[in-house]
């Protein structure tokens, strides 16, 4: 056995636990969900945005902004990705 094993010191007391809480168990395995990840993984692969979870997220984390129409969200996402604006660098599209 090693000796720092041996040489461990122990608390005198549990004085700093105040609470017990059981570790969440993990979400029940679900095709429907592995194949809704997969195609949003590869659809963000080519660069398709998902609208929707867009939308999700403005509800949650900025319910006071309007969330843009999914036309200027698409147009938004083609613009950040291939910047058509002088000066500013990003991917060719070619």
């Amino acid at each position: 056995m090693s000796d720092a094993i041996r040489r461990a010191v122990r608390p005198a007391s549990l004085v700093g636990i105040t609470c017990c809480r059981p570790i969440a168990a993990p979400a029940r395995f679900s095709w429907r969900r592995l194949w809704r990840g997969l195609q949003q993984s590869f659809r963000l692969m080519v660069g398709v945005q998902d609208y929707q979870n867009y939308l999700q997220h403005m509800q949650r984390q900025h319910p006071d902004l309007p969330p843009m129409s999914e036309r200027d969200f698409h147009r938004y996402c083609l613009d950040a990705r291939f910047p058509s604006q002088a000066g500013k660098l990003g991917k060719c599209p070619c």
